[in-house]
């Protein structure tokens, strides 16, 4: 089984057991923990099965700049476009391109596949780039469920034609709205990620892939690590 596979039914089935526990302090308080952990459990699977198929999505984000994911499963190959760059991981290759100045450079690795799904690598990078991921939304998630003074409240709603489950969470204070499709795709996200403002909301979905988006932008200089050689 993958890596993020495990870590995200692991988290979700931890959360299960703790509420589970923690319900049975009060009858009413056992409603609450059964639902906030079916709803994470549910949200955790969807985007464990998303990661593992075949799809691209468009985002608009605050500010009014965008950014994209998408990803095949045969080959296995995931790549994350932002205004100020791009990462793809395929089986042959880690691309990394950053674009400054009108100008765009892009560096190409060996490839590094963690437990055979390129996803994970792009998702940590993008990460890195305060950018929103599916995994970071179900860590906050999950993260909420455990704490006892947590409100979750689900919703429902459609995006780029797609419905979603949407929950607003509220816990120590801090405040996040969460959406998840029926596909598994994350929908939308207003909150905090890593102590900064982040928004992000779907506006197009689709299950097919074209191979132009995982190659270099165009006009890009490229400096090929496998093989020392630049273009």
């Amino acid at each position: 089984m993958p890596a993020a596979s495990t870590t995200l039914r692991v988290l979700a089935a931890s959360v299960i057991a703790s509420l589970s526990v923690t319900g049975c302090q009060a009858l009413d308080g056992a409603g609450v923990a059964l639902g906030r952990a079916d709803l994470v459990n549910d949200l955790a699977a969807r985007m464990d099965r998303a990661l593992e198929q075949t799809w691209a999505a468009d985002y608009q984000l605050a500010g009014g700049q965008t950014a994209s994911i998408a990803q095949t499963k045969d080959p296995l190959r995931s790549t994350y476009t932002w205004s100020g760059g791009k990462i793809t991981v395929t089986q042959e290759a880690v691309t990394r391109c950053t674009s400054a100045a009108g100008r765009t450079s892009c560096t190409v690795s060996p490839p590094v596949l963690t437990a055979g799904k390129p996803s994970v690598i792009v998702y940590d990078e993008a990460r890195k780039q305060g950018l929103v991921t599916p995994p970071a939304v179900i860590r906050l998630l999950t993260d909420a469920a455990l704490q006892p003074e947590a409100a979750i409240k689900q919703t429902d709603t459609t995006l780029a034609g797609h419905h979603a489950t949407c929950v607003d969470v509220t816990s120590a204070g801090e405040r996040f709205t969460a959406c998840v499709t029926t596909e598994g795709v994350l929908g939308s996200f207003t909150g905090t990620l890593d102590g900064k403002a982040a928004e992000v909301t779907l506006s197009r979905y689709t299950e097919s892939v074209e191979p132009s988006a995982f190659a270099v932008p165009p006009g890009a200089g490229v400096v090929d690590q496998r093989t020392k050689k630049t273009s």
